[in-house]
């Protein structure tokens, strides 16, 4: 990853913003001194020697680096450690099965991706959810999602099968993306959230994505009973995967738009400690969701809640959230 950052950037950056999660005994300094690491300095040269250095700290099980390319000529940095007792996520064993998708999948898929990558260089990336799939405003990659809605009931079958049983983690995270375009929204829920446990992160954070669009669809339309349940997105609070971090918290910001108080506190429960760390990282687009998060666990009204984010006031929040047992209030 940070050789791709460096390639974007076109010479090697510099270290920007350095966010930390995972930490409860360790602190931020212990990581920085054991690195030799501060903002301002280069970019160290290996992702695999960083953490590998991380794993030598007392305490700690494993370690996770990730650059994410660029502010300027700066790489923002996120470094993760999951310290020994910690809350830990689990991800079921990768599959061995024979199970693939059909190459007209996959050709479609390949296209896609390219058609957004070309639309996100041009600044026409936005994509509407409230149909409960995802919608691009690129013409050319919404001509692309349109068909795997085809694809998707043309294949069902197949595509739940590799989901569950196919060796290939390409396979499995294009599955989770293509299946999500079913027209019966209810009929996929059950895979999506089994793909929430694969093993890799691709398929997770295809899987979520799709959930965050039924979400939207289900508060749009809640005639349509559509249900969906916030576990595995909880537990994602907690993974050294910065990737299921993000999905994660994205998505439980529209899950929770009501305010629905089960789900409150199940966050509030299963990952506090989490949310905290990821509301106070240096860099504002990757804290605001669990800001958000921890605001609603503590019955913020969301207009406070805004404005004291927009006046640089994270903390207020953040101690209303941490008090012991706060009560939720329904408030908007």
């Amino acid at each position: 990853m940070l050789a791709a950052v460096w390639t974007a950037a076109a010479q090697t950056p510099t270290t920007g913003d350095i966010n930390f999660y995972g930490l409860r005994k360790i602190t931020p300094a212990k990581v920085l001194e054991t690195l030799d690491l501060k903002s301002g300095s280069p970019l160290p040269p290996s992702k695999g020697d960083m953490e590998d250095k991380l794993e030598l700290i007392p305490g700690v099980a494993a370690a996770r680096v990730e650059a994410v390319c660029c502010e300027g000529k700066s790489a923002i940095l996120f470094i993760g450690l999951e310290e020994r007792g910690s809350p830990h996520f689990d991800v079921r064993g990768a599959p061995s099965g024979t199970a693939r998708l059909p190459e007209a999948i996959m050709a479609a898929y390949q296209e896609y991706v390219g058609a957004v990558e070309r639309a996100a260089q041009l600044g026409n990336a936005a994509e509407d959810l409230t149909a409960g799939e995802s919608r691009m405003s690129d013409p050319a990659a919404r001509k692309l999602q349109e068909q795997f809605t085809s694809l998707a009931v043309d294949n069902l079958d197949v595509i739940r099968e590799v989901l569950r049983t196919g060796a290939e983690p390409e396979e499995r995270a294009v599955a989770a993306a293509v299946i999500a375009y079913a027209p019966k929204k209810e009929q996929v829920i059950r895979d999506l959230q089994f793909a929430m446990q694969d093993a890799e992160p691709a398929v997770r954070a295809n899987a979520v994505r799709a959930m965050m669009a039924i979400a939207v669809l289900a508060q749009k339309r809640p005639e349509l009973g559509l249900k969906i349940e916030p576990t595995w997105m909880v537990e994602m609070l907690n993974s050294l995967v910065l990737g299921d971090r993000q999905q994660a918290a994205l998505a439980l910001v529209t899950l929770t738009e009501q305010r629905n108080p089960a789900t409150l506190e199940l966050i509030r429960v299963r990952a506090l400690p989490s949310l905290v760390e990821m509301a106070r990282w240096k860099t504002l687009r990757y804290a605001l969701p669990a800001y958000l998060l921890l605001g609603r666990t503590a019955g913020v009204p969301e207009a406070e809640l805004l404005a004291q984010w927009q006046q640089g006031d994270r903390e207020t929040a953040i101690r209303k959230a941490t008090l012991p047992s706060p009560k939720l209030r329904i408030s908007k």
